[in-house]
This record gives C-alpha cells, structure tokens and sequence, in this order.
C-alpha cells in the first residue's frame, strides 16, 4: 500500500528504484471513491488508467487528473514499460455528485500527469487522443490534445452533453479480446480455413493459428506481439477478410483466390492475448517483451514456457512447418508513417534477399498509398541484427524475406485525416493490401534465378532514413 501511493505521487521516482531492485512492479488500483461529476472506469478489457482526483471548478466544468498505468516489470531490457491508456468516463447520477441539471453540458478537461514516465515521451507531440461517444461504434480524434514536457502533462477537454452514452477515450482504437474471438469464429465456420490451438500462455488463454490456402509456399504472418499496439489485430482482421471473405459468406476475390492456390497462410492474429486483456502496453503476463524473445540473449534463455510460452509455441510450430516469407505486424507510436524495417543487420542479407524486400515493398506501395519506402528505421549495420527480434530471427532461422510492419498512433503523413487520423479501419484495409505485395514476389521467394538483375524501377530496394519534413517541429 505505501508503494502504491508513492507511485501516484512519485511515479517516476519508484520506477526507477523498483527497476533497480529488480522486483517486480505492482498493478495500481484505481483510487477510490466517486467524485463528480464523472465517473472514470478502466476495469474492462485493454482497459488502462488510473483515476488520480478530480477538481470541480463550477456546476459544469471539471478537471479530472489520471495517470497510466505500467506493465510488469521487465528483466531483460531492465525497465517498466507503459503508455496505453483506454478507459470511459460517465456522468454521474446527481446523488452521486453529478450534475443536478440534466439540461446542462458538462466540459471536462482531462490531464494525465505522468506523461513524461512512459516508454515514449518524445512520441507524444503531435499525438491526438482517440474518442468514441456513440458506444464504441466509431472514433474520431482530439485534435486539441496538448503535452507539456515541462509539466509531464498530457491534456484535452471534452464537452459531455445530456443523454450522452459513456465516453471512451483511449490512445488508439481498442481491439477488444471478444472482437478477437468473434473473428476467430468467422474463420472457423469459413470454409477451407482452419483454425487450431497451438498452446496456451501465462494465464491459460489460448494461442490461436489460422490456416488458410493450400499452396507450396508458406506464409507466416504474425500481429500484436505488443498488446497495445492494436493497430496490428484490426491489420489481422482485414487480412482475414481478404483471404477467407468473411464479409461476403466465403466468396473472394481473385487475387485472394489465386493466393490461396500459391500459399498456405499461417496467421496468428493476437501473439499476446494475456497482454492485450490487461492493458499492457509491450509485455505478455509476466513481465516479457516478447519481441525480444526469440532466441537466448547472453545467459537469458529464450523463449521458455515459464516466461514466454507464446513465442515458443508459435517458433516451435515454424521449425515443424517451415517458413518461406513472413511479417510481423506492429504499431510505433513516434512516426506518422506506416512503413517496414527489413533484415540489413541479418548475416544473409545481399543481393537476394535486398531485391526481394524491395520489390515486396514497391508493391505494397502500389497497392495501397498508405505506404511508402523512404521512412523507416534506421537500418542496422551489416551483421549487427538483433536475432532476439522476431523477423531478425526468422529471416536468418529460414534464409527467408522477413519484415516488421509499423503503423502509426498518429495521423498518416502519406494521406492525412484530420478529423479521423489513421484508423482500425485503414489498419485492416492496409492488411489486405499485404496479399498484393506477397503476390508479387511469390515467384523470387526460392528461385535461384538472379532476379534482382531484371526488377522494374519501383521495385529496387531504397534505403530509408528515420528522417521526414517537419520532423520534431511539434515539440
């Protein structure tokens, strides 16, 4: 119970002492009470906040104070890590504080205050808050959001009008483990799509992996390895759609059905479902990042099924089937691109493997403009790659074209909504857009044909650069 108070008034300052004592980080439960004229609840699934106070100022404003909540700590990379928040906030009754005219609009203006103790400060200019008032239905964006490095804060207001259902707020559109489930039994009433449980993680939830296609070639996308990057799950559900044509009764379309007689697709849309419950931003129930627990790190043996019994099980079901092209789908929350980080670090990477990325990229590019090529991580240098990350260890483990997909937390720079920013939507339209760039390279994927020699001009590797126009002028 002390710590927990230190944490909401020191939050920083236990981070740091609980990391160096190597113990492992409480959940804090929200503070008690309820003071109007809002109630703020986070007890749900991916739900993320901590109520801190709330200042009533008139009979229809209010300052409501929060903080997020950190993941367990984690004991490879030596830190607590933190930054998704997802909660609702409704208005009270008026016997409970809430306003006694049911008339009047209520203007909250909310203020996390920890701002400055996530896992990605520096991410948070530019960054617009997302909310649903129509029961999760849609979201749109808080252009107004405001940080404050000075003050650590990050705030925006919200006017709640009479009759309003509760408000969601979150840092991007939740995908919930019940939207997770209903897609898997799309997929499983599919037919030609099978659907099995290759293990089980911490908390005994299952590890699901879709099958789908009957072609030679094979196809491993994994999603949301970090659980509150849910950009990654509505990228899975348009993929899924695509492939099995789960919004028009099985039918589709070509390209699908010419993928499916190339590839046999091994999905895994949610790699961490404990993770993606709890509200976690990057760690599964124990504490571990997952995407650096793909192979031992020095003395850290990895993956184990006491700390990371999802990536063994899906590792284990590779090295059985065989991998011959893979992604990994993810979100970064300070570019406002989506783009790939490739296998430069990786000891086999040359000329094959650089075409193959290249030209997998150019058509990627052509079918969706959502993405591009220039931006990116800076690559690796050569034979530097981290063979703990996930497509690191897959391009070396199956001389194989391996990415990393990251979207965006904020508004695509490539086509730019203001209202809407990037959304779930466009993550699961870039998902189907993935069967048109696979498609393309299927034929180079194990020739030994010199390929690269012949590629178009859209289709040679560019080198990109962490860099774009107007980079850090938000700050």
């Amino acid at each position: 119970a002390p710590t927990i108070q230190l944490l909401r008034v020191f939050p920083k300052a236990v981070t740091m002492a609980m990391a160096a004592s190597k113990k492992q980080f409480p959940k804090i439960p929200p503070a008690c009470g309820l003071t109007g004229p809002v109630s703020i609840s986070s007890n749900f699934c991916g739900g993320n906040i901590v109520h801190v106070s709330t200042e009533v100022s008139s009979p229809t404003s209010a300052v409501v104070s929060l903080c997020i909540d950190q993941d367990p700590y984690t004991a490879l990379e030596d830190t607590v890590h933190s930054q998704w928040f997802y909660f609702k906030s409704a208005l009270l009754d008026s016997s409970l504080g809430g306003p006694t005219d049911s008339s009047a609009e209520i203007t909250v203006d909310y203020v996390i205050t920890n701002a400055n103790d996530v896992a990605f400060s520096s991410a948070w200019p530019g960054s617009q808050v997302c909310v649903s008032t129509n029961g999760q239905k849609s979201y749109e964006r808080k252009s107004k959001t405001t940080y404050s490095k000075k003050d650590g804060t990050l705030r925006w207001q919200h006017v709640h009008k009479p009759g309003e259902e509760g408000t969601y707020f979150s840092f991007f559109e939740p995908y919930t483990y019940d939207r997770h489930m209903s897609l898997l039994d799309k997929c499983r009433s599919t037919r030609g799509v099978e659907v099995s449980v290759i293990g089980k993680t911490l908390q005994g939830r299952d590890m699901e992996l879709v099958k789908i296609g009957t072609g030679p070639l094979k196809c491993w996308i994994n999603h949301r390895q970090h659980p509150g990057e849910t950009q990654a799950e509505w990228f899975a559900e348009g993929l899924l759609d695509r492939l099995c044509g789960l919004s028009d009764f099985g039918a589709v379309d070509g390209l699908a059905h010419k993928a499916r007689e190339a590839f046999t697709f091994y999905i895994v849309p949610n790699m961490n479902p404990d993770g993606s419950h709890l509200g976690y931003l990057r760690c599964n129930a124990g504490g571990q990042n997952l995407n650096r627990e793909w192979c031992d790190t020095g003395d850290y043996k990895a993956p184990t099924l006491e700390r990371s019994p999802e990536v063994y099980y899906v590792l284990k079901k590779m090295d059985e089937i065989g991998v011959d092209c893979f992604a990994d789908i993810h979100g970064d929350e300070e570019m406002p691109f989506n783009f790939i980080a490739g296998a430069e670090g990786c000891t086999n990477w040359g000329p094959r493997l650089q075409g193959l990325q290249g030209a997998f990229l150019g058509a990627f590019c052509r079918a969706n403009p959502d993405m591009q090529k220039e931006v990116s991580y800076d690559p690796e240098d050569a034979n530097g790659a981290n063979l703990a990350v996930c497509s690191n260890q897959i391009a070396t483990r199956f001389d194989c074209l391996a990415i990393t997909l990251e979207m965006p937390y904020k508004d695509c720079l490539t086509c730019p909504d203001p209202v809407r920013g990037y959304t779930g939507g466009r993550c699961a339209a870039l998902g189907k857009s993935i069967v048109d760039a696979f498609m393309h390279v299927k034929d180079w994927l194990r020739t030994d044909e010199p390929f690269w020699e012949t590629l178009q001009e859209d289709d040679l590797y560019v080198r990109p650069k962490e860099e774009w126009e107007g980079k850090g002028a938000e700050e």
